[in-house]
């Protein structure tokens, strides 16, 4: 698996967590499979957690090197 498909995966299961309606984060073209009623709580917690896990990604490479 490469870096792209790690954090694919990663981005989605995450909104996963946070936004239950959400099963895919590719575009299906259809706006009723596209497009959801999100609270911005859930917004804000997704962010946060894809940002913590960003922060942890830079600390393992740090100490790879």
């Amino acid at each position: 698996m490469n870096d792209t498909t790690d954090t694919d995966q990663l981005f989605l299961e995450i909104a996963k967590r946070h936004m239950p309606s959400v099963e895919t984060l590719e575009t299906r073209n259809r706006d009723a499979l596209d497009f959801h009623d999100v609270a911005v709580w859930s917004i804000r917690n997704s962010l946060a957690e894809a940002y913590a896990a960003g922060q942890g990604a830079a600390k393992r490479s740090k100490k790879r090197r």
